[in-house]
């Protein structure tokens, strides 16, 4: 515990960025709305972004915390003004942690991690599209190419040099959330079960990607 308080100048900030996160279900299982419940949802995330910018020791802090704050304000977004702007924001963020996974690639991989990455990306691809071939055409291919997207990130987070049980986890989380909602808007599963899945699989994700991409940087630039 000590030495996680050595790098992190503001541990009360994570704290409240997963009170404001896990608290959120509550909304979702409630099904709330408005504006307040809006700024309800960005608040995790939002805070995640705040926490990692007070930990940021150079570029790559920055850039987590620059992609964190795009997902939060796809949070708002979706809700607030439509599905289209928020995937834009989104997808935004995703480019922001590509370029810093990319940045920091991990020097060896197993031939086992190096399949898991060729094939996420074709794997998410199928599954997308399997999910919501029933779809108008242009809702499909904006579906399977936001996919390409999370799914290149999640590709790039576990071949990064990041903690794969944080971030390369989490990365793999947020695709899985993403394919939830796939499910329940083309009719696989219904909104009843996919509630269960989304926000949390989200939300989680979120936190371990911040958790591992900050930890690691944090300690590395010290103080």
């Amino acid at each position: 515990m000590s030495g996680e308080r050595s790098w992190d100048r503001v541990r009360w900030l994570w704290l409240a960025a997963l009170a404001g996160g896990i608290s959120y279900f509550v909304a979702v299982y409630l099904r709330l709305d408005g504006p307040a419940i809006w700024a309800w949802k960005a608040s995790g995330v939002g805070l995640l972004a705040a926490w990692a910018a007070m930990n940021a020791r150079g570029t790559g802090g920055w850039m987590i915390a620059a992609a964190l704050g795009f997902g939060a304000l796809g949070d708002w977004m979706l809700d607030a003004i439509g599905l289209m702007q928020g995937a834009v924001a989104f997808a935004a963020g995703h480019v922001m942690a590509i370029a810093l996974y990319v940045g920091n690639r991990r020097t060896a991989m197993a031939g086992s991690q190096k399949l898991l990455v060729f094939a996420v990306v074709p794997l998410a691809l199928l599954a997308a599209w399997g999910l919501t071939k029933q779809a108008a055409p242009g809702q499909l291919a904006a579906a399977i190419g936001y996919t390409a997207i999370v799914a290149l990130m999640a590709a790039t987070a576990w071949a990064s040099r990041f903690p794969r049980y944080r971030t390369g986890i989490g990365a793999m989380l947020f695709l899985a959330s993403d394919l939830f909602i796939f499910a329940g808007e083309g009719g696989a599963l219904s909104g009843d079960v996919t509630m269960w899945f989304v926000w949390p699989l989200y939300f989680g994700g979120q936190a371990l990607i911040a958790w591992g991409v900050v930890g690691t940087l944090a300690r590395e630039r010290g103080d």
